[in-house]
């Protein structure tokens, strides 16, 4: 008779993306030892079940409504979890951006400088609009954007702001 062999449950993943590699290598090595059998949808929902908390909550709740209605098929549980490891790495670099245009000021830079250091900030931050507009205001030097602000017809758009505070650098 064969000693089955123990092995330990993976943690629980809360959608941190630092912890992403750690619970897919955790979840490949279980799955292969205690699951092999199982058909790809039960390891599915098993891997789902350790999901749990912050981000990946909500992230679990749409790809359990994706997979009941017929939006989402996966052939072998390889792919779900690399889909897995995209997602959160993909917040990650998201975040990464985000402070990144949370840092920028113009500081005594002239203020195309700044919009160009701007522009490479906003790349995959996935700001827009209002959103967008309100962290370049925020950016720029105080008398700058108070005089733009207090003009007869203060800019809207981002790219209204782009050129007003550049031809006001430039007098």
């Amino acid at each position: 008779m064969a000693a089955s062999t123990e092995v330990v449950k993976p943690q629980v993943f809360d959608g941190i993306s630092s912890k992403v590699s750690g619970f897919v290598t955790a979840y490949k090595l279980y799955l292969r030892m205690k699951m092999r059998e199982a058909a790809v949808e039960k390891q599915i929902q098993w891997v789902l079940s350790y999901v749990q908390e912050g981000s990946a909550d909500v992230w679990k709740e749409n790809i359990l409504e994706n997979l009941e209605v017929g939006m989402l098929e996966y052939k072998t549980v390889g792919e779900f979890l690399t889909d897995i490891r995209k997602e959160f790495r993909k917040r990650d670099k998201e975040v990464v951006k985000v402070a990144e245009l949370k840092r920028l000021e113009q500081g005594g830079k002239m203020m195309e400088e700044f919009i160009q250091e701007f522009q490479r900030a906003v790349r995959g931050s996935r700001y827009k609009g209002r959103p967008l507009v309100e962290e370049f205001k925020r950016g720029m030097s105080r008398m700058i954007r108070r005089k733009l602000m207090e003009a007869e017809r203060p800019p809207t758009s981002k790219e209204q702001w782009h050129i007003c505070t550049t031809n006001f650098d430039r007098h």
